[in-house]
């Protein structure tokens, strides 16, 4: 048995488990936040509030939000088996597996 005081320097902790995140709505939520940036910038720089640089900021998160969010649509699934992992559209079966114990064509 190690000393208490070995085990209050080093502690063994087991790591969380993942979590099923999907991207694409994380992503989208991020965009419309810019978004709404964007409109509140955009209203204030029409008053002269705030210096047109801001909006072109919030126009790029805006962009980039789309692209993301594409991104995450095209290669950002989920595995099926709920480890949190992303499973991209060719590492996925191609045909289901024989549930009546026939063998597959391969």
């Amino acid at each position: 048995m190690p000393p208490i005081v070995d085990t209050l320097l080093h502690p063994q902790r087991t790591p969380p488990p993942p979590i099923d995140v999907d991207l694409a709505k994380v992503m989208g939520a991020g965009t419309v936040v810019w978004a709404a940036a964007l409109v509140v910038t955009g209203v204030l720089s029409l008053l002269d509030v705030v210096p047109v640089s801001w909006v072109l900021v919030c126009a790029a998160g805006v962009l980039l939000g789309i692209v993301g969010v594409q991104w995450a649509r095209r290669n950002g699934r989920l595995s099926p088996d709920g480890t949190g992992a992303m499973v991209r559209p060719d590492d996925e079966p191609t045909e289901p597996p024989a549930t009546d114990g026939t063998p597959t064509g391969r």
